[in-house]
């Protein structure tokens, strides 16, 4: 063997060793399927959320009388609470209201509520203003303590001056014990 061929051979496998040592580089390709589906997920939600906003937006009705915070807006998606007599503690399935009302407002953290405080008809009125005062600052506290800001909510008492029901009965009297929530102008 000749020095030429030694080192033509040595070449050769030199040239074998370093083709098995290192392996060829596959691509990891994303299905094409996953990155649509993925798509699609954000696509739903972002829809959805969309879909919310205007069924919020639609829900709102201005008052006929401006509140504290000025001109208010109904809306039926939040929830009125209500108290037994001559009390200002919050029910349990009141708090249950309290939290959707909570979940609603934490979706739109650029509104801002005026919570009222309702008393019925018997009493002093200046006895009743106290109570819905009382009535209106415990559903905003809750509701801080679920994580709205303080900031956002505004109290007012009516009393027993706008009853949700005129009536003079055991029924009209407990539609009337309410913290009612109004979205105030921005």
């Amino acid at each position: 063997m000749t020095k030429k061929s030694l080192i033509i051979i040595i070449f050769i496998l030199c040239f074998g060793l370093i083709m098995i040592g290192c392996p060829k580089k596959t691509a990891v390709k994303e299905e094409p399927s996953v990155k649509k589906e993925e798509a699609a997920k954000a696509e739903a939600e972002r829809a959805k959320e969309t879909k919310a906003k205007e069924q919020f937006e639609k829900s709102l009705v201005a008052e006929k009388t401006p509140g504290i915070a000025g001109e208010v807006f109904e809306s039926s998606l939040l929830k009125d609470i209500h108290f037994d007599f001559d009390k200002y503690d919050i029910r349990p399935g009141e708090a249950a209201l309290l939290k959707e009302n909570a979940a609603l407002l934490n979706k739109y953290a650029n509104v801002k509520i005026q919570m009222e405080g309702h008393c019925d008809e018997r009493g002093t009125v200046e006895y009743n203003l106290a109570l819905g005062e009382r009535r209106a600052n415990q559903a905003k506290n809750y509701l801080v303590s679920l994580g709205i800001s303080p900031a956002r909510i505004s109290t007012i008492s009516y009393g027993k001056e706008k009853p949700l029901d005129p009536g003079h009965n055991e029924e009209a009297w407990a539609k009337n014990r309410r913290a009612h929530t109004v979205v105030t102008a921005k």
